[in-house]
């Protein structure tokens, strides 16, 4: 049986690992918000299948250290580099010079937004 505080304790770590919110984290193993919600604050338990579309989303997490807290995070075997949090990422555009990129019409670029899967944004002028 799951003790579902240290499941919780476990997730948050995994969470925590890959820089993801609640948000993030629930629409890159394709659940509702609410599903990671009720999780974290202990009002349900998690399903199999939140187990194994976590599993399926981060291959570097063990089954049994998920489960049981026995083994290594992140997995030995399959393991990875952590993924880049997108608000710890470079700034492109942080050269004080036009970009030499023309459109056909040959238009100057005057602005770039980059919209990232947890709904945030980062806005490039030139």
């Amino acid at each position: 049986m799951i003790n579902t505080g240290d499941f919780v304790n476990r997730l948050q770590k995994i969470m925590d690992y890959y820089g993801e919110s609640a948000s993030s984290f629930a629409e890159k193993i394709g659940v509702q918000r609410s599903s990671i919600s009720h999780i974290l604050s202990g009002r349900n338990k998690p399903s199999l299948d939140f187990i194994l579309k976590t599993l399926s989303s981060f291959p570097e997490v063990d089954l049994y250290w998920l489960l049981n807290g026995k083994g290594d995070f992140p997995s030995k075997s399959n393991l990875k580099e952590p993924k880049p949090n997108p608000e710890k990422e470079t700034d492109l555009f942080s050269i004080n010079e036009k970009l030499p990129v023309k459109t056909p019409n040959d238009k100057d670029i005057e602005r770039i937004v980059i919209f990232y899967s947890d709904g945030s944004f980062k806005n490039f002028e030139n």
